[in-house]
């Protein structure tokens, strides 16, 4: 899976060392991949949010705390924490060139420990949507600087597959979550659902080790001009202390050239270049549309409402409902992870296309059954849409 040179460009291929020795067997290589599968499992922290709120409405006890909500209202219940995630990604975008990328990862953490404390032991309602729109936060600061230090950090040969990666780890908190309210789902308290709520800290909180040790963005360190600790950094964890290393010579005088280039491009051009030549709004059009795309795909349907659905297809009981949940994450886990293992074989481009068109066609079919169940009542028609659901998200894991 590592150490092959295919897709990093035949210049800084000629400068890695030839020594023939399996990344696993070096001690900087394991110990910064540590650093980047810790990193990558702050995304569980989206994951666990959004299955654990399909796994609540799954639940009675919670339904008759929220004062069984529904509609638009329970729409915003769902809703306030993207909302606080949009909220905070401008700020992330100057805090990390202004600050780094490290220091960021810190104020998710506060706000996890708040929103999670909030929810948990909120006396009412209100208490319970304050503490989701904190837990909004550190979703965004993390999955704004988390990936940014995976890509400046890694070893060149480890970087596409250690990125690719990064979106898996949603699928480890989703799958912790909907576990937690599978296995809660009989406790006739509200502790049904403050548990799970309180288990959300558990990951980020065995992952904070690596946080603490991991460094800071070479990259970042340069744009500063703090040569000597990226260089310092590089030759630690990509040369292992080798200080004549042509690798991190390399490495060094690429990082400058791309912030020089960068800062030029940035002092000769204006927003409205976007749209100056065809060319450029060819460009602009790919960007934006794949944004709403791949947030507008109906996975949050399915994710944040999975009980709704499957009580469309006549599924109602919450031991099913949370054990198809629970099931499900785990198939999720498992094809995000091989796909991100091979995507430098696949292609983006073609998984983007195989995801979409399969995507569309599992939905239609889902749409069908539920409708065709809705109108005869038939269960076999109605157990039908779990399989679909599986097969639809396996073609949304595949470009994840």
């Amino acid at each position: 899976m590592f150490d092959k040179s295919e897709g990093i460009g035949k210049d800084i291929s000629s400068v890695l060392p030839n020594d023939s020795i399996p990344w696993y067997k070096k001690r900087h290589l394991l110990i910064l991949n540590y650093y980047a599968v810790s990193l990558a499992l702050l995304a569980a922290a989206n994951g666990y949010d959004g299955s654990m709120v399909g796994g609540l409405m799954a639940l009675p006890q919670w339904y008759k705390f929220m004062n069984y909500p529904s509609g638009s209202w329970l729409g915003f219940i769902n809703a306030a924490q993207s909302l606080s995630s949009a909220l905070a990604y401008p700020e992330i975008a100057y805090f990390a060139n202004r600050w780094g990328r490290k220091k960021g990862l810190y104020i998710g953490y506060f706000f996890l420990v708040l929103g999670a404390l909030v929810q948990t032991f909120t006396p009412n309602v209100a208490g319970f949507i304050l503490g989701r729109f904190f837990l909004g936060q550190p979703g965004a600061w993390w999955t704004g600087l988390a990936p940014l230090l995976v890509t400046e950090l890694t070893y060149p040969t480890h970087r596409a597959v250690l990125t690719a990666f990064y979106p898996c780890g949603w699928y480890i908190g989703a799958a912790v979550a909907a576990w937690a309210t599978f296995g809660t789902r009989n406790i006739q308290s509200d502790w049904s659902w403050r548990i799970p709520s309180a288990l959300q800290l558990v990951i980020p909180v065995l992952v904070l080790p690596a946080v603490f040790l991991v460094p800071e963005s070479p990259r970042y360190l340069i744009s500063k001009g703090r040569l000597s600790e990226a260089r310092a950094i590089l030759t630690e964890f990509h040369a292992g202390g080798d200080e004549n290393s042509a690798l991190v010579e390399f490495e060094m005088a690429e990082i400058e050239r791309a912030i020089q280039l960068d800062t030029t491009a940035e002092a000769s051009t204006s927003w409205l270049d976007l749209i100056s030549t065809a060319g450029n709004r060819r460009r602009a059009f790919i960007s934006v549309s794949l944004g709403i795309f791949a947030q507008w795909n109906g996975v949050g349907v399915v994710s944040y409402y999975l009980p709704l659905v499957l009580r469309t297809a006549g599924i109602t009981s919450a031991t099913n409902q949370t054990l198809i949940s629970g099931c499900l994450q785990i198939w999720n886990l498992v094809l995000s992870v091989l796909a991100a293992a091979v995507i430098d074989r696949l292609g983006r481009r073609a998984a983007f296309l195989t995801s979409s068109v399969g995507m569309l066609v599992c939905y239609i079919t889902i749409s069908g059954l539920s409708g065709g169940f809705a109108n005869t009542g038939r269960s076999a028609v109605g157990i039908a849409v779990v399989p679909m659901l599986y097969l639809y998200y396996g073609f949304y894991d595949i470009a994840l």
